[in-house]
């Protein structure tokens, strides 16, 4: 199991370029290619198939950064154990490492400009009002750095204090809507979906493009962590592909779905997908979800925990601390959230991403018994 994992970005991209040769056993003309973003690379292996193009499978890591380590090493199981049950006669693959190299290296959900970059895929930029996520503007107190962190548990306790009044004021859904939806006003702030589309998520909506216009069908697996239930993947997918969740479970033989409003998450790139098929494509049929690998759980105690692993982490990085015990617990706190060093947990990623692949591929009938 071990080998899956990697311990940093480097060695994670060098075993990801090695799938090559796998690859190239069951697409003979297989290629990688390799976009540089900054001080990183984003690296595409592509198979093409010999016949037909009927279909794609896209399987995208590292959006998020330092989500993409489960990512790569569910991608990885999936070319050493199950690209064989591909049918890869009509079926092309596209594997794509690292959407936000610079996050993934340094360990950050963001890009070296504080963007979420699942927040950046917006539709019409121009008409979109900077202040536009009301009920982030109203906590902003909470959710922007404000100062050094002079001690670590007086910071904690002082986010908590303003997560409960903020509870009490304006209720938990409005926190989690003002969480859900981006903002595009504070450059600092966690949450920030930038004021200009970022190169990374160009190149990416290239790639749909691209492949919307030479496939007739593609499903877009997106690998992420942190949300859902302990130890179990959850499928989630815009409402622009007007399945409801229930639906979705029973498709795909899944435990957790469930779907959103584009009005309520801006930016998404699953969301963009469907807006390319929608408006350019509409003949050509499309499954775009992200699944997540669920960390801290659902409870009301998990998520305001989620909220203040985030915030301290941002506030850290670009405020620091006189604490030396902040720094050291901050980031093992995130990475318990995105990326835990528990054998359980890995274990049910592996076990999971496998079991979903196959679930997905069956359905959409691009999976055959080797």
């Amino acid at each position: 199991m071990s080998h899956y994992f990697s311990k940093s970005y480097e060695e994670s991209r060098e075993k990801f370029l090695a799938l090559l040769d796998t690859v190239k056993q069951y697409y003979p003309s297989a290629r990688t290619m390799t976009h540089t973003i900054g001080d990183g690379t984003i690296d595409v292996i592509i198979g093409e198939p010999p016949g037909s193009r009927e279909a794609m499978l896209l399987m995208t890591i590292g959006e998020h950064g330092i989500e993409g380590y489960a990512g790569a090493a569910v991608t990885h199981q999936f070319v050493e154990e199950q690209l064989k049950h591909v049918r890869h006669e009509s079926t092309g693959v596209c594997f794509i490492h690292a959407v936000n190299p610079w996050g993934m290296k340094h360990f950050r959900r963001v890009n070296e400009h504080n963007v979420d970059l699942n927040r950046n895929y917006v539709i019409d930029r121009e008409s979109l009002p900077r202040n536009v996520n009301k009920e982030y503007e109203v906590m902003r107190h909470m959710f922007v750095p404000d100062g050094v962190i002079d001690d670590y548990h007086e910071a904690r306790e002082h986010i908590y204090s303003f997560l409960g009044s903020g509870i009490k004021l304006d209720g938990f859904d409005a926190m989690t809507a003002a969480k859900g939806m981006g903002q595009y006003q504070f450059p600092k702030g966690v949450y920030y979906g930038g004021e200009a589309d970022e190169p990374s998520a160009i190149f990416i909506k290239e790639v749909q493009y691209d492949l919307l216009d030479r496939y007739d069908r593609i499903v877009h697996m997106d690998w992420h962590t942190a949300l859902g239930p302990t130890n179990e993947v959850t499928m989630v997918v815009s409402e622009r592909d007007g399945r409801d969740a229930e639906t979705l479970k029973q498709t795909y033989g899944l435990k957790n779905a469930k779907t959103f409003d584009p009005s309520d998450v801006l930016g998404d790139s699953t969301n963009h997908f469907y807006y390319v098929r929608d408006t350019q494509f509409p003949d050509k049929q499309l499954v775009s979800a992200l699944f997540e690998f669920g960390t801290f759980g659902t409870s009301t105690k998990a998520s305001i925990r989620e909220f203040l692993t985030i915030i301290l982490e941002n506030r850290l990085y670009f405020e620091g601390t006189k604490d030396p015990t902040a720094r050291n617990e901050i980031q093992k706190e995130f990475m318990a959230m995105f990326y835990p060093d528990d054998a359980q947990w890995r274990e049910s990623v592996l076990r999971e991403g496998a079991t979903t692949i196959e679930h997905v591929l069956k359905a959409e009938s691009l999976w055959r018994e080797s």
